[in-house]
């Protein structure tokens, strides 16, 4: 198995994942919230896909999805087109009112665009830095390892609600 066969592998499990936690939901168990404070399935998977969406973009050189495909606009969400959710509190969380169709298609989207972008890495473009900011610098294979987390943590929050909410 090559890099790149692998992080194929990892973020199928992602798009595997969100669809088990969102798939078949109505909008208000999409919106629940298991208290005042707490993030919605449907804000974490939003927010998931934008960071994916965001970094991977970023580190292939291309333009993110949620903006070069429509789904900001389709979305309507009342953020800046550049928000992917990072600092959010309870108003944003509550603003994020999507639908799964919705949900899923930007997320399949974002998980095609990533997978496009992910087929034709070599293992020797994984130790490409692609931010400087850190000591050490991140490297490509860093930075996708990293997202990778980020999403299955949050892909799992996701089915812990919804197991709560299915069992209420």
């Amino acid at each position: 198995m090559t890099s790149a066969e692998l992080l194929v592998d990892s973020f199928g499990r992602i798009r595997e994942a969100v669809h088990e936690a969102v798939e078949d939901l109505a909008v208000d168990a999409l919106t629940a919230r298991l208290d005042g404070e707490a993030n919605s399935i449907g804000w974490l998977v939003w927010h998931l896909t934008r960071i994916q969406d965001d970094h991977v973009a970023a580190v292939a050189g291309t333009s993110q999805v949620w903006t070069s495909a429509g789904w900001a606009k389709r979305c309507g969400l009342p953020f800046d087109e550049a928000d992917h959710g990072y600092g959010h509190g309870t108003a944003e969380v509550a603003a994020v009112n999507l639908d799964a169709a919705t949900l899923l298609g930007y997320h399949d989207a974002v998980c095609e665009a990533t997978l496009r972008f992910i087929r034709q890495l070599t293992d020797a473009d994984l130790d490409r830095v692609v931010d400087e900011r850190w000591d050490p610098p991140v490297t490509l294979g860093v930075r996708l390892v990293s997202v990778v987390a980020d999403d299955l943590q949050h892909a799992g929050q996701a089915a812990f609600i919804r197991g709560v909410l299915t069992r209420r």
